[in-house]
């Protein structure tokens, strides 16, 4: 049953198809000429079978040298056999002296006395031609003269090549009308093919609201029809993959935030013991090691905050509330909070904040600042070694910049505080929410930050 649903079955029904119309069109054209050779009486004149120009000429010889007693009756009798068996035939008698003494079927107008130079022209004109014409003297003695005989040669083509002849047209435009049903027929059959194919290719380029290619109806059980098939089921399957995968995202985003929120209280508790340990009287290396304990806490809250804003970015939670703002003000507003930080660590702070063109940007706060914070806590991090933090501003024609400069030893080097890379995914997604860009050169001289703000054509 598999085979007769398939495309190779259908197209080698239609071959078959094609054969039986080719076998039933040669036998309505057997048909058609046996009607048309009964009609015009062609097995009549020949019997069984056709009858050649040579026979012909013998018989007639044969005949004339058998016939005895030439007198007119002989003669009657003798051409009366012949002309039925073929009625278009023409005979002729002419005697010895050139008399004209007996015509059948004769058409055209004959001198009743033949001159010799006269019968020479008519032998002359008759030789090759049409009709064809056989001469033969009566008996065996010249002078009972000599009988004509004159057949249209257009007897003497087959059944076939008459009706062909006179019907010729017809069956060419036949044979023509047959072929192009058959390329018709498979046309259509082809283009059939294509234009489902065209169809599941389309499908293949639509997207439905969830992003994934749209199911087609199935309608038939051949190839096509289970390539269908297989691709509606792959569309199922993406589906429900799509399905598991946002159910394991969700599961893991409230794992994290409920790791996040579970590891704050110990963590705080760890740091109130820390703060205690720290009035006690310690040695200088038990003073280090409170400091670095210190150290390590601040840097787990962060990296925990950094992972809980990570998490709520990714699932579009993260509030977001742009409103236009002085950024120069916020800046050096936001760089005072973290002045004594960078002072207690020794670090030479090179603060250049000059007017742009525009001040006023259409930010989020909250955003902008949550910018500034990682990148001031990755220089506390990973380039205290340089000992130098720089934020100056920079306008061009194309655009104006925040750059935030230090003099460490480039985030290609390790160091014993670098994590995941967290806090920069959390930069990116933040800096194009704004609609802004951002770009960071490092090096082993020091690492430069640009926020970029892009003008628009019309400033």
């Amino acid at each position: 049953m598999k085979f007769f649903r398939s495309l190779l079955a259908k197209y080698m029904l239609i071959i078959v198809l094609a054969m039986s119309i080719v076998q039933i069109a040669y036998l309505i054209i057997g048909i058609f000429v046996l009607g048309i050779a009964n009609k015009e009486n062609l097995n009549v004149r020949y019997g069984e079978e056709i009858i050649h120009e040579n026979k012909i000429e013998e018989k007639w010889h044969a005949e004339a040298n058998e016939i005895k007693n030439v007198d007119p009756e002989a003669i009657s009798r003798h051409f009366k056999s012949w002309e039925q068996q073929y009625p278009e035939a023409t005979m002729i008698w002419v005697s010895e002296q050139g008399a004209l003494l007996t015509k059948v079927n004769v058409h055209e107008q004959l001198p009743a006395q033949w001159t010799p130079a006269y019968t020479t022209k008519f032998i002359k004109a008759r030789y090759g031609g049409d009709p064809f014409t056989v001469i033969a003297f009566l008996g065996e003695d010249e002078a009972n003269g000599f009988i004509v005989l004159e057949i249209p040669k257009s007897l003497f083509s087959p059944p076939l090549m008459t009706v062909y002849n006179h019907y010729g047209s017809i069956l060419f435009f036949g044979v023509i009308a047959i072929i192009l049903f058959f390329i018709s027929v498979s046309f259509l059959f082809f283009r059939s093919i294509r234009k489902r194919l065209l169809k599941l290719q389309d499908a293949m380029e639509i997207r439905d609201v969830d992003g994934l290619p749209i199911e087609i109806p199935v309608k038939k059980k051949d190839e096509i029809g289970q390539l269908e098939h297989s691709f509606n089921r792959m569309v199922f399957e993406l589906r429900e993959s799509e399905n598991r995968e946002q159910q394991e995202e969700q599961l893991r985003r409230e794992l994290i935030a409920n790791l996040s929120h579970d590891l704050r209280t110990p963590l705080t508790k760890v740091r109130a013991q820390t703060y205690t340990i720290s009035k006690e009287e310690l040695s200088a290396e038990g003073k280090n090691a409170v400091k670095a304990l210190e150290t390590s806490i601040v840097n787990i809250d962060g990296l925990m905050e950094n992972l809980m804003s990570y998490t709520l970015l990714m699932a579009s939670k993260y509030n977001f509330e742009p409103k236009e703002i002085n950024v120069i003000r916020f800046a050096r507003e936001h760089m005072t909070t973290w002045y004594p930080v960078f002072e207690k660590e020794g670090f030479e702070i090179d603060v250049a904040l000059h007017s742009f063109e525009d001040n006023n940007w259409q930010v989020d706060p909250l955003w902008l600042g949550r910018i500034f914070d990682n990148f001031f806590q990755n220089v506390l991090r990973h380039a205290s070694s340089g000992q130098y933090i720089g934020i100056k501003t920079e306008s061009t024609a194309h655009y104006d910049a925040f750059i935030i400069s230090d003099c460490g030893k480039g985030m290609n080097n390790e160091s014993d505080a670098k994590g995941a890379g967290i806090g920069l995914s959390i930069v990116d997604i933040m800096v194009k929410g704004m609609e802004l860009d951002w770009d960071i050169t490092s090096s082993e001289s020091g690492t430069i930050i640009k926020i970029i703000r892009r003008k628009k054509l019309s400033e």
